[in-house]
């Protein structure tokens, strides 16, 4: 493999294979279904960089290996629930409450405690489902869209999931609505939407993936490659992008840092992406 072949989000998916691998087999041993797992992530994804794309039809070729990653980061985020607290046992939510205090001096969701409505918690809940919609059909919308645009769109979005959740395995942590739990003193409410929200983000919810915020930075990563290729679609997601961004401290699921620390990820995973496939070989 030629450091010409492979995109930036590779370099850095195959960096946290590795990475969890490695401590994963300290850890739980070398027969530990998250091992397994990790061990057959790496090599299928050095199997693809190896070979596609691969003769004549070389667009067909990218696009296979390019559909790897929504497939086996997305489907990852479920192996981390287990495999993160075997390498790192416990939570550091009392680590992020401490660094909001130094930042601002307080938490934002109980902050924002007097802002709670049955109507907002429901916009918001609105909002912050909206972003599993979005962050899935741009994902396929760009992969069936013109090769160089996904490449870049690509390079950008996985790295910033790996960049993603090396946070998570460093800083794993529950999130305000259960680790401060009893220091709210005003339910959130709301109707059908807040309940439905709720019942998604309290069952599919890994419990490690706070630091830092991906709907934060997954949210603006899109919303600035929908400026600059889909405009259209920017300006129908700029509102709701904005309410995910608040939701997540007014629904209690992220503390300031993750949520800043997220942000500027985004930001640098989009221009990373734009510098660094002006530099590789169509």
């Amino acid at each position: 493999m030629s450091r010409s072949r492979l995109l930036l989000h590779e370099w850095l998916c195959l960096g946290f294979f590795v990475w969890m691998l490695v401590q994963l087999v300290v850890s739980a041993g070398f027969s530990n279904r998250d091992t397994l797992i990790f061990l057959a992530l790496l090599a299928a994804n050095c199997a693809l960089v190896y070979f596609l794309p691969h003769g004549g039809n070389s667009d067909l070729g990218w696009r296979l290996r390019l559909l790897f990653y929504p497939v086996a980061m997305n489907l990852l985020y479920f192996v981390l629930g287990t495999a993160i607290p075997a390498i790192h046992p416990g939570r550091e939510d009392a680590a992020l409450q401490a660094v909001d205090r130094a930042l601002i001096g307080t938490n934002l969701s109980i902050r924002m405690e007097p802002w709670v409505h049955p109507a907002l918690t429901d916009f918001f809940s609105f909002c912050y489902m909206l972003y599993f919609l979005y962050l899935i059909l741009g994902q396929f919308s760009y992969l069936f869209g013109d090769l160089p645009v996904l490449k870049k769109y690509f390079a950008g979005l996985f790295s910033l999931y790996a960049l993603g959740y090396f946070g998570y395995s460093l800083v794993p942590a529950l999130g305000p609505y259960l680790a401060m739990g009893d220091q709210f003193g005003v339910p959130l409410g709301g109707g059908w939407l807040a309940a439905m929200n709720e019942k998604m983000v309290l069952s599919g919810s890994n419990r490690v993936d706070v630091f830092p915020s991906l709907h934060c930075g997954n949210a603006l990563y899109i919303l600035l490659s929908d400026y600059q290729h889909k405009r259209w679609r920017f300006w129908a997601y700029l509102l709701p992008c904005v309410g995910l961004w608040l939701s997540t401290l007014y629904l209690r699921y992220h503390y300031f840092i993750d949520v800043v620390c997220g942000l500027v990820l985004g930001w640098l995973a989009w221009k990373m992406a734009n510098r660094y496939l002006k530099e590789q070989p169509t």
